[in-house]
């Protein structure tokens, strides 16, 4: 049975009404923000990448700021190219909890959520509650269980715009992939490969010792819902959790969002039915499975319920590489930072990670694909223009390009090749159920453990 984006999101709402997912409160108001309106804005994980976010966003009013370290939030912005987002910085209020912050602030209109991982579907759901539109950075959630609560709070809170930082989805490039795709230019598609040279922070390391916190670091709220007290360690904080279990989700979650988008997009894949993951060392010698993801990963994604019949995706990350296919054209090559490629019956398509440089393989695909007509709304600036895709849609100006209607289906298929990894064996999954079916003890990798006044 094919499981149709309606009937996925009423499931969706199911579960999380089960598990504890609540309606806006009834104090909260959703403002309304009309064209010529400036949208009020905080930012939660104001260094790195959401310094990237909100240097797209200083058109507006950037009135709050939430990070466990200023310190780090100051070198982010250092950059006199960005002296525009200093400026902003420096006038927005300054929090280190943003628990706090969005009980504080009721001016706000909106979020940027650019924290770790670990953080995402917390920080979400107390802004939508809040009344708050959200952005949420890549991967939308750390859990399975999380992005089925938040799914379920975008359903029932309709004037909510929801926004995943997945830029590709906005892209030129990607979305003619995606009309060449589904034009029929290289015939039906059973097979997908994708890769990524991530991770490229440490994996497959044992954890290290805890050693004291940097003066400027508030390590505390910096950990927030983890359960480990593992002590800090540079290893961790501030870019290298990716690699650390009870933080991140390792190279398919940072990187899926962005590879795993088009074909699940494109070829309306529905969620897998059985995925298996094959990988190096867990953890290490010393200490196997202990925190520290795998240094390189191959899983396999079946579809059996794929719109256009059963498909297959393989994923490969840690520098790995599927085979470079036959008939290459002169001057292509795959990148070795990461892309996709789709086998066709009748020709293949290549992209890169992000859905650029679109490449046809095969006699005939360039002439087919030249005929497909373009069916898809294009996203004024493009890939650059993500974030202020989201400020248009709150403003009612434009679609948004990638809510959480379709940003949580894609992350859980993303997370079931974690869960997959950490099963130790191939998992059969229900999705309208959200249920392994062969391995009763992985369905508690769908969910996690919270630290007290960090529940979900």
């Amino acid at each position: 049975m094919t499981i149709d984006r309606r009937s996925w999101l009423g499931g969706a709402a199911a579960m999380a009404a089960g598990l504890g997912a609540t309606p806006v409160p009834a104090a909260a108001r959703t403002r309304r923000r009309g064209a010529n309106d400036r949208v009020n804005l905080a930012v939660i994980g104001a260094g790195g990448m959401g310094a990237s976010n909100m240097a797209n966003l200083t058109s507006q009013n950037i009135v709050a700021m939430c990070d466990v370290d200023l310190a780090h939030v100051a070198k982010s912005v250092s950059d006199p190219k960005r002296a525009a987002l200093k400026a902003a910085y420096d006038k927005a209020e300054k929090y280190s909890d943003y628990r706090r912050m969005l009980d504080t602030r009721k001016d706000l209109d909106a979020v940027v959520i650019a924290a770790p991982d670990h953080h995402h579907a917390v920080a979400a759901k107390w802004a939508m509650q809040r009344g708050l539109h959200v952005y949420v950075q890549k991967p939308l959630t750390y859990t399975v269980r999380e992005g089925r609560v938040l799914a379920g709070l975008a359903r029932d809170n309709a004037k909510l715009v929801t926004q995943m930082g997945n830029q590709g989805h906005s892209g030129d490039d990607g979305r003619r992939a995606v009309e060449i795709l589904r034009g029929g230019a290289i015939g039906r598609v059973r097979e997908v490969q994708v890769w990524t040279n991530r991770p490229i922070w440490p994996q497959g390391v044992a954890r290290p010792d805890a050693v004291a916190a940097p003066a400027s670091l508030d390590w505390e709220a910096w950990r927030g819902p983890a359960p480990v007290d593992w002590g800090y360690n540079p290893m961790y904080a501030h870019f290298n959790w990716r690699g650390w279990a009870p933080f991140g989700t390792g190279a398919l979650g940072d990187m899926g969002a962005h590879l795993v988008d088009f074909p699940v997009w494109a070829l309306e894949l529905g969620l897998p039915t059985r995925v298996e993951t094959r990988h190096s060392v867990w953890g290490s010698p010393k200490n196997p499975g202990d925190g520290s993801y795998p240094l390189a990963t191959v899983t396999y994604f079946d579809f059996g319920n794929a719109k256009g019949g059963p498909i297959r995706m393989t994923w490969y990350d840690g520098g790995l590489m599927p085979p470079t296919p036959l008939g290459m054209p002169a001057g292509a090559r795959m990148d070795p930072g990461g892309g996709v490629l789709y086998i066709g019956d009748q020709g293949m398509l290549m992209h890169e990670t992000y859905g650029e440089k679109p490449t046809l393989i095969g006699d005939g695909v360039a002439e087919r694909a030249q005929a497909v007509a373009q069916t898809l709304p294009r996203i004024q600036g493009g890939m650059g223009g993500h974030e202020m895709n989201w400020i248009r849609a709150i403003r009612g100006q434009e679609a948004i390009s990638s809510p959480f209607a379709t940003a949580v289906p894609l992350t859980e298929t993303m997370l079931l090749g974690v869960v997959a990894l950490k099963a130790g064996q191939p998992i059969d999954y229900d999705g309208a159920a959200s249920r392994v079916t062969n391995v009763a003890d992985a369905n508690r990798y769908l969910d996690r453990e919270y630290r007290k006044g960090w529940e979900l």
